[in-house]
């Protein structure tokens, strides 16, 4: 099943969460090239963490974190008129509150 966007593209649903979206701005071949750069260090923290090795699992989170970050899935916001992150709250309240109800349970 495709993940559940929010009408304006900023967030994906993951269990009634909202998490914010890679930048759509992004030129095709740079996100592909920081999605690898993601997936990679998402792959050396769990290698890392297999193997007891706390200071290369340090070493991988910062990775992972500077990837989300050039992604635009942390850090500042990608959008321009202002309104707030809302990254980690539940898409059943505030302004997604309306547009979530409306989904087929199943959805999420």
């Amino acid at each position: 099943m495709a993940p559940v966007i929010t009408p304006d593209g900023r967030y994906l649903v993951v269990r009634g969460r909202l998490w914010r979206c890679a930048d759509p701005g992004l030129d095709p071949a740079e996100r592909d090239r920081l999605t690898r750069k993601l997936m990679a260090a998402r792959r050396a923290k769990g290698a890392a963490m297999r193997a007891g090795d706390a200071v290369a699992q340090e070493e991988a989170r910062a990775r992972v974190d500077a990837a989300k970050v050039a992604l635009g899935e942390r850090g500042p916001v990608w959008w321009t008129d202002g309104a707030p992150d809302l990254t980690r709250h539940l898409a059943r309240t505030g302004p997604y509150a309306e547009w979530f109800a409306s989904l087929p349970p199943e959805a999420d």
